[in-house]
This record gives structure tokens, sequence and C-alpha cells, in this order.
């Protein structure tokens, strides 16, 4: 050994040498392996804890994008969207002929190629025979971001060298340049923007998979690296960074060597877009050589500095790859014990789990940070809409209340902004945007979508939200300090944006955005209307529980709040009949949404029925590539009205084309690939826990407010380990001996 090399002798010992022990075999319905046949038409999925992520590509080695929870990116002209942090997974190798980071994607080249996401031990592995230049390689890489420590993430990459020779391995940390180019987007028209975009060579027609037909938008934001060194003796890396304009970030990288190997050399390359350890070492034909690479990652407000983190890295690196893999999987098999089994189609099963997935790799616990509309990626630019509140939150509530509490807790803590915001526009208590920064609050809706404004709504579904969450946990005491404060100024708003009607001695609504977007200034929007008067009957509820005098306009405008009806069909309307329905939109109607589980409007069967009826008549004559976060709840609506074979057939048709191969990625439509939409994998979640089950959290408990309905082909439903007020049941459907549906709960 040379005497430079006699210096890494003491980091064998604690590196990761040993392969990781089999695991027990993982139910098929937790695994999405993608093949040779996915390398056209791989959708990148990622691997996430809530608080960091890493995208996945096909090799499993190269440089990916990955983003931290609410580290935006401010850059003056444009709106606050996420910065992408440096990409931390790489690992490359060189066998002699070329690097394998740099090769074509080719079965021929990739032999034997198979990617599990295992969904129940959130891993990514790969594995392939790497042919390439008259030299092979068997390849093995698992990736992970640490369920159990929340700043760690590691992956491990292992090689069997079918030949003897020298070998090149690099670890590089990537330092991303800024996305061009960047458009003014907090000041452009919607036809600005377009025009900008045609400008730069792009467009935003819609593109077959897996190509992001978005992303000339939805780009993600900078992070700026202001110092950064390693170590070839300790095997570190680490940085320091800012997001424009924005926070501060740090990442750190501690690299485990197999022990035995003989290293030529090792090389610190620092440069502009490149930070890295470079590694030279002789292999020997037939023998496994496994390298880790240990991560560290924090923000401002979240960690420490890169120092700290460093210091993280190379505990990992003492723990070992295995220790941390085993402590990352408990964690996410005890996310697992609440569940949904389906019994009788693994389909349905593997679907429910890949949703399940992304928003338990989303959430967190104990903070105060929302999800935004597209998870852990720049999409929708990161931002809260109401897909926080009224779509992820109630998916969580009744599984994980400890992974949804973040998301009412960030409206409290987001209340001076929205009075400011109120304010502004000349109305009183809170004014909640309808795309809010997930660090500060504050209004960040693009210039160009700027007639959403009038998307009020979002107001009244933060205020369900907050009430639904004391509903379900029964906590007077955060209800009094931070629950009740954001219902009271809620209603405060409502009151002083209603109009009077002398003439009807009815309170309307006037100039709103419909939730079908494309309506953005109408009067009485039904689900609008019908959400402002929920939210002010909850503020009449809450006041008295918390010892406060309701104020009398409440319930005086709940009482009479207008919602248009057709009284010659039975059924509700969109929005006052003085508008024309005659849209062509990507949901046809808003009607569903009047079932929507957190809002339930009441009415009767048939209007029910009605309401359904012309829902769907409308996708079909109003509708084009309809939007999934309306085709996720027509399940809802099918079960409430006991139509147990709708609901299956509604279940079924969300499996079909807006799940992405390999890895289950929901996007917006199936036509448009705006990734990652995660309020539609809650969505689909809410089919089960609230559409399947009849089940609503009401005043007096979680009620059976409709009859269960199993699709004809299912054995049974489970609802595994749902919490409600301190108590804990598994709730399943099945058949009685009279063949029909029936619910039961079995505490725990």
């Amino acid at each position: 050994m040379k005497p430079h090399h006699a210096t890494l002798a003491g980091l064998f010992l604690f590196a990761a040498a040993l392969a990781t022990p089999a695991p027990a075999a993982t139910d098929p319905s937790f695994l999405l392996t993608g093949t040779t046949a996915n390398f056209d038409s791989y959708f990148p999925s990622y691997l996430a804890n809530g608080y960091f992520s890493t995208m996945t590509s096909v090799r499993g080695t190269e440089g990916n994008r990955a983003y931290m929870v609410a580290f935006m990116d401010y850059k003056p002209g444009d709106i606050a969207r996420p910065a992408a942090i440096p990409g931390w997974s790489e690992i490359d190798y060189n066998p002699g002929g070329g690097w394998l980071n740099s090769t074509r994607i080719d079965s021929k080249i990739f032999a034997d190629y198979a990617q599990t996401l295992d969904m129940h031990d959130g891993t990514l592995t790969t594995s392939y025979r790497f042919d390439y230049a008259n030299k092979s390689t068997d390849i093995k890489v698992t990736t992970f971001v640490s369920q159990a420590s929340n700043h760690l993430a590691a992956t491990q990459l292992s090689i069997t060298p079918q030949f003897d020779g020298p070998v090149q391995l690099t670890f590089p940390i990537r330092l991303w340049s800024e996305h061009a180019p960047r458009f003014p987007i907090a000041s452009m028209t919607g036809d600005e923007m377009i025009a900008a975009v045609i400008a730069s060579g792009q467009t935003l027609d819609n593109k077959p998979v897996p190509t992001p037909d978005r992303a000339a938008v939805w780009y993600p934001g900078y992070t700026r690296v202001l110092a950064s060194d390693g170590d070839t003796k300790a095997l570190t890396l680490w940085l320091d960074g800012r997001a424009e304009h924005g926070l501060t970030m740090a990442e750190a990288a501690a690299i485990g060597l197999p022990p035995g190997l003989a290293i030529e050399s090792v090389k610190l390359e620092k440069g502009p877009y490149k930070l890295s350890l470079n590694l030279v070492a002789k292999v020997q034909k037939g023998r496994t050589y496994t390298f880790t690479k240990y991560i560290a990652a924090s923000r401002q407000d979240w960690g420490g500095s890169a120092h700290d983190n460093v210091a993280l890295a190379r505990a990992a690196r003492n723990k070992g790859f295995a220790a941390l893999l085993a402590e990352h999987q408990a964690a996410w098999h005890e996310l697992w014990k609440s569940d949904i089994v389906v019994d009788g189609d693994p389909a349905v099963q593997r679907a429910v789990h890949s949703d399940l997935y992304y928003l338990l790799s989303n959430s967190t616990v104990g903070t105060a940070w929302p999800m935004g509309a597209c998870a852990l990626t720049p999409g929708y630019a990161g931002h809260a809409f109401w897909d926080s509140d009224s779509w992820v939150f109630p998916a969580l509530l009744l599984l994980h209340p400890e992974r949804a509490k973040p998301i009412v807790m960030f409206r409290a803590r987001t209340m001076q902004p929205a009075r400011e915001r109120a304010k502004q526009y000349g109305v009183k208590g809170t004014m909640y945007p309808w795309e809010a920064d997930p660090e500060t609050g504050v209004d960040n809706t693009p210039h160009f979508a700027y007639g959403v404004f009038r998307e009020i709504h979002v107001n009244a579904d933060i205020a369900i939200a907050q009430w639904q969450y004391y509903l379900a946990t029964g906590d007077d005491a955060w209800l009094q300090q931070h629950g009740w404060p954001v219902i009271r100024e809620i209603a405060q708003f409502w009151v002083s944006r209603v109009t009077y009607d002398k003439s009807t001695d009815r309170y309307e609504i006037h100039h709103v955005t419909s939730p079908d977007e494309a309506y953005d200034d109408v009067p009485n929007d039904s689900f609008t209307n019908a959400a402002a008067r929920k939210s002010l009957q909850i503020a009449i509820k809450a006041a008295k529980l918390v010892g406060e005098t309701p104020d009398p306009q409440w319930a005086a405008i709940a009482a009479k709040m207008t919602i248009p009806f057709d009284e010659k069909n039975q059924r509700h309307l969109d929005f006052d009949a003085s508008v024309p329905h005659d849209k062509i939109t990507w949901m046809g109607s808003s009607l569903a949404w009047l079932m929507y589980p957190n809002l339930d409007l009441p009415m009767s069967p048939q209007v029910r029925r009605n309401d359904f009826a012309f829902q769907l008549h409308e996708l079909k004559v109003h509708g084009d590539d309809p939007n999934e976060m309306m085709m996720v709840m027509l399940a809802v609506g099918a079960a409430e009205l006991g139509d147990d074979k709708g609901a299956g057939e509604w279940i079924q048709r969300n499996l079909v084309g807006f799940l992405k191969p390999p890895f289950n990625v929901r996007t917006e439509t199936v036509a448009n690939n705006a990734g990652y939409i995660l309020a539609t994998s809650a969505g689909f979640v809410q089919s089960f826990v609230y559409g399947l089950s009849g089940l609503r959290i009401e005043d007096d408990g979680l009620a059976e407010a409709y009859a269960p309905v199993l699709p004809p082909a299912w054995r049974s439903l489970t609802l595994k380990n749902v919490a409600f007020r301190g108590r804990h049941y598994d709730i399943r459907i099945d058949r009685g001996a009279d063949g029909k549906p029936r619910l039961l709960r079995e505490p725990r």
C-alpha cells in the first residue's frame, strides 16, 4: 500500500462493506418495477422523507435534482419557487471504456435491467449488467432518504467486474446552474407567458411521456453555493449555500469504501458545477466492491451548518449502511401499520399503496409546513393551494393525524400575511391567497393566473379543515390556541365579503372564480357559497366551545346564503343562472364537489342523483382531457348514491392514463404531463376512506353517513389503524350473510 493510502486504512474499519441482508418477502402490492420496456417512457419518481428528496433516474446512479421543504428562491420579478438543492445521489463508474452515467440507455448495454421502488421499505434498488467497450460489470444500486433520521440519506453502489484492472469512480455533489430562461412570471400576462415560452424555443403543448410538458413554467429555483470543500483523507465533502434571495442551506457527504480495495489515487475536484471526490483503484474479476455515499442536509431553521452536516454524515458512516437502512425500514413499517387493504383487486391495491407512499413521503411531523401541490418537486412552484387543506389533509387525517396536523398549523402560522392581504382587498379578517408561499404564507399566485385571486373558496376550505382536525382529535387546547383564531378571522372575512340582496332577502357572493376555473368571474358559485356557509356554521360552534360569543351576523348570513338551484330539474346549478354554463373545461362542471366529503352539502337522494347525472353529462359534453382532481372524486359521488358497481368502475377508471410508468406518478390529466399532482393521490385515497366507507367526521363522532359500498368483485376493504379521538380501530367493509356490504369497527 502506498503511503498516502495508509491514511485511509482506518476508514475501512467503519466503511459499509457488507451487503445488506436479504429482507423478508415483501407484499407485491408494495413493489413497482421498471424494466427495459420503460426506457422510452420512464417518468421519474422521487425518494423523500417530507424534508428533502431526490428524483429518480434510469441508471440509479445519475446526478438528479433534489429539493427541500419550503426552501424557496425569491428572485425579483419571478414568483417564489423551490430552489433545487445540490444533487447528492450521484455515483459514477468507469471500467475503462466510458463513464456509466454518460453511456446511452440501451437494453444491450444495460442487460438484465430492473429498477424497483419498494414502497414498504422506502427504497429504490436498481440492478443490471453494464456491458460496454468489451468490459462487463454487474451493478446494484440502493438509495433511500431516511424516514428515521430526517437529515440523512444514503446511496450504495455495488460493482462486480468481470475483468481485472483499473477502474475509476467519482462521488460528486452536483452544483446546478440557474435555470434559463427565467421569466418575470410575477408580472407577465397569460399571453405574454405563452409568447415568451415560444420565443425560448419551447411550447406548452401536451407531449408524450416521459417529457414534462410544463417545465417551461414550473422550472426549479437556484441555490447559490457560498463555500465548499472536501477532504481526501477523511473522504468527505461539504458546502454551504443560499437559495436566490432566500434561506441558507448546507449539505455534506461522507464516502464509505470497501475493505481491501487497492487504491491508486483519491483527488478532490472543485469546479463551478461539481464538487467531487474522484478515485482510481484496481479491481479483481468476480469480486464485489461496495461503495456508499452518506448524505446529511439541512436548511435555515431546520438543522445546522455544513460543519454540523459533516459530523452527521461521518456518524452515519460509522454506524454503517445496513444499520441506517434497518432504522429507515423500521420507520416505514411503522407508518404502514395504518393502511388501506383491498381484498379482490391487486391493481387497485397497488395504486392505493403508491398514492399512500407519495403522501407519506411528503409529509412531516411536528412542523407547520403545508404540502406543495406537486410535492417536493418544482411543479406549480411548490405553492400551497387548497390542495393542502381539502385534498391532502383529509386523506391523512384518520390514518396519520400527526402528519395532517402541520397542514392546519401552517394556516395558523401564516395568519398575519393573510390579514395584510385582506386589508389590501378591502375586507376584514384573514384572506388567504390562492397560492401561498410554503415558507412565508405570502401570496405568490402568478400574474398570468391572476383571475384566480377570486377563487376565494380556499378560505372556507381552510376553516373546514381546522374544524375537521378538532373533531377528529378532540384537542380542546389546540382549538383554543390555534384553530379558533383561524376559524374566527375567516368568518370575519365572509361577513365583509358577502352582499345582502334586500329584494330576495338573501346573501350572495359576487365576483368569484369557480373551482371549474374557466368560469373566473361569476356570482354565487355554488361550491363557494356552500363552503362559506359551512365555515360560518363552524365558527358559531367553535366560539361556544372556547367560551366566546359568536357574531350574530354569522348565523344570519349562514341561514340566508343562496345556493343556486334549478327547481324544474331538481338539481343544483354551478353558479347563478344568469351565467351561461357553456364552456369547454377540464371539469365539465363542479357539481360533484358539492358531494366532496369535507363539504358534503346536505341534499335529498333525488337531488344528489340529479347533480351526479348532470356532472357526468357535462364531462361528456363540455369536458376535455378531464382533470384528475375531478375524476378521483366521482367514486365518492357514486358511493354516496349506493352504487357499488359505479364506484368500482370509477376507481378502475383512475388507474388508466393518469398513472405514469413505472412508478404510478399521477399526472394532472391523461395527456398533460404536469406530474406529481399530490392532490389526486389524496383524492384517490379519500375514495376509500370516506367514499366506499360512507364515513364522515361529524360533531358527534365518526359517523356512518352513507351505507358502505363494495365493488362487486371485491371481498373486503379494510382501513387499518384508523385514529379518532384517541382511539384506534380497524374499519372493515365486507358482505354479510345477505350479501350486502356491511361496516365493522374493530378496536385495536
